[in-house]
């Protein structure tokens, strides 16, 4: 199986690239379109801010390529955020694979923003990809922005109010949380990807 990491430029590719190492997957990083294209299962990960994502998907002409994958794709962390229609970080506009926008989490009294840190997972509709991963299992965050509870959320999130912390639809999904640090929780979501049936 031939699994590409996209060079977006965030800081936590090296580690995801070690979560699928673990995983016995050797996973190539590229911005090559023909290299993705060519790929069994693509990859988004992401950490930073939504705009200068874009702008740098834009660079490389990805952003068409990306919107038209037909093979699996994940998105992790900011890299699920860039899967939806827009991001009020930088007022921009995104994939647009996903419904929805994401917005700043609002901070209160014994909230703080960002959400750091780990928290429980709660299924909201069964999936392959949530195979093996219980109710309540715990999952590691660190993020300021979140995506709604919609009808593509697959597990949602409290903090404050709920967020979404995985998403599907279709070919496309994302997780909000870091599976490469998320420990037998992220290494189990990672596997069932790998695992996924690309319709």
């Amino acid at each position: 199986m031939k699994v590409v990491l996209v060079d977006s430029g965030g800081a936590n590719i090296g580690s995801v690239r070690y979560a699928l190492e673990r995983l016995g997957v050797s996973a190539e990083m590229t911005a090559d379109a023909g290299t993705i294209l060519a790929a069994d299962r693509v990859i988004l990960p992401g950490v930073g801010a939504a705009a200068p994502a874009m702008a740098r998907l834009q660079q490389m002409n990805l952003v068409d390529l990306l919107r038209g994958l037909r093979q699996p794709l994940l998105g992790i962390c900011l890299g699920m955020q860039l899967l939806f229609e827009g991001s009020e970080e930088g007022e921009v506009a995104c994939l647009g694979l996903v419904p929805g926008r994401v917005r700043k989490m609002p901070a209160s009294p014994g909230v703080r923003v960002p959400h750091m840190g780990w928290n429980r997972l709660r299924p909201t509709r069964p999936d392959p990809l949530l195979a093996g991963v219980a109710a309540g299992a715990q999952a590691y965050f660190v993020h300021s922005f979140a995506a709604p509870v919609t009808a593509d959320c697959l597990a949602s999130c409290e903090h404050g109010q709920p967020f979404a912390a995985m998403v599907r639809r279709g070919n496309v999904a994302g997780a909000q949380f870091h599976p490469e640090r998320s420990g037998a929780v992220g290494a189990r979501l990672l596997q069932n990807f790998l695992q996924a049936d690309p319709a």
